[in-house]
């Protein structure tokens, strides 16, 4: 699974189409399926393309604009795809995507099911967020989310983010020279308090390096190994994995652990991948529900509770299952089976609001907004007492804790 932004591709100056990259993609990828590869391109560029197309200087600011400038470049950016990929025999497919295409269970399944069919016929499918149509409350934001999303959803083993630096830094490389590059992380949340990413997007994309750290923590948490490195040669991504697939991880020195164990140098170009962070997967990966309840859906209200709940919900022997008992409040309005948050309460609050809670989670709800109001607190025996029935001892269901309290 790799993906690649429009800076990366498009020239941000003149609009044009970068070939030498985009043939050392069309290169890279062909290798990797040599090598027994399955591989999916998530490829930005399509606005970029139609402002070649159009001649003109930047992007519009309204979103009737860009969406007709996305239209206008679509159709040129995958005959370009096509044309290269075309020259070694190669077959692609073009998906496009909006979060709304994937917040139904059926649809997302379809989806899921087309890209494994797609892969099984040794296509390579192309996959961009449908821009003509996407409006905010349905857009994935930026290419990082989406190609994370599609590696959760195809389980894929590796996620390469090709950008233009070489890595996660302490800093801004181009602007503090003392920045220091981090080979491994293990963890995302306390890489976040040692390092800066304040550096924004080009003015042809819409990511950074906070919307790298964003994928890397929802494709870790899917499995997924997660590598982000420089798009200024691509070929470079076949060492990177060879390294890892023959064992050879980078350390928190920058050696590979074989480097260390055989005494060889560090600098060796046969066991030494070129210059990359790398975000270790999580041990215990989340199932496809759970994936697909926390990244794809977006909320419908939330479900405040206790720190005892917080803390069992955290437990990965709770089954990520929430008790009426530990339910303080509702927020928001929300059905049977739709998606929502689950928060808790900021000290000292005595009413709940979006403004006085943090949201640690999400999850499905098994009851609507007033049968959870009616049974918050209450003992799970009750439920059919008060509601008239019971479907499910628990209120919610499929949660998945993002942010822990320890016990």
């Amino acid at each position: 699974m790799r993906t690649i932004g429009s800076s990366s591709i498009i020239n941000e100056n003149t609009h044009q189409p970068m070939i030498s990259t985009l043939s050392m993609v069309v290169e890279t990828v062909v290798n990797l399926r040599r090598q027994g590869h399955r591989v999916v391109l998530v490829s930005s560029g399509s606005i970029a393309t139609g402002l070649k197309r159009m001649d003109m200087a930047q992007k519009p600011k309204s979103l009737s604009g860009k969406q007709a400038l996305a239209a206008i470049g679509q159709g040129r950016l995958i005959a370009l795809w096509d044309n290269l990929f075309g020259h070694v025999d190669q077959p692609i497919a073009q998906v496009l995507l909006t979060r709304g295409d994937i917040s139904d269970r059926t649809r997302y399944l379809n989806a899921v099911n087309t890209f494994n069919e797609l892969l099984l016929m040794g296509v390579v499918p192309i996959v961009n967020e449908n821009d003509t149509i996407s409006v905010s409350e349905i857009k994935f934001g930026d290419n990082d989310t989406l190609s994370a999303i599609t590696s959760s959803m195809i389980h894929a083993d590796y996620l390469v983010l090709l950008t233009d630096v070489d890595g996660l830094y302490t800093a801004n490389p181009r602007k503090d020279p003392s920045a220091r590059h981090i080979p491994v992380v293990d963890s995302i949340p306390t890489i976040r308090s040692q390092v800066s990413t304040t550096t924004m997007g080009s003015n042809l994309g819409t990511g950074g390096m906070e919307t790298k750290l964003i994928a890397a923590d929802i494709a870790t948490a899917a499995g997924t190994t997660t590598i982000i490195t420089s798009s200024r040669d691509p070929t470079e991504v076949l060492r990177i994995i060879e390294c890892y697939n023959n064992g050879n991880f980078a350390s928190s020195e920058g050696a590979s652990s074989t480097d260390k164990a055989d005494g060889a140098s560090a600098n060796s170009d046969a066991l030494q991948p070129p210059l990359h962070t790398m975000f270790v997967p999580s041990p215990t990966p989340m199932n496809d529900l759970k994936a697909w309840t926390a990244h794809t859906l977006s909320p419908a209200g939330s479900v405040v509770v206790d720190a005892g709940a917080h803390r069992v919900l955290g437990r990965r022997s709770s089954g990520g299952r929430l008790l009426a008992a530990g339910v303080l409040g509702v927020i928001g309005t929300f059905a049977s089976g739709q998606a929502v948050r689950i928060v808790v309460p900021q000290e000292g609050a005595t009413s709940y609001t979006y403004e006085n809670t943090v949201e640690v989670g999400r999850g499905l709800a098994n009851y609507n907004w007033e049968q959870v109001s009616r049974v918050k607190g209450l003992n799970s025996s009750l439920l059919p007492d008060v509601l008239g029935y019971a479907d499910s001892e628990y209120v919610v269901e499929h949660i998945t804790i993002r942010v822990p309290l320890n016990a």
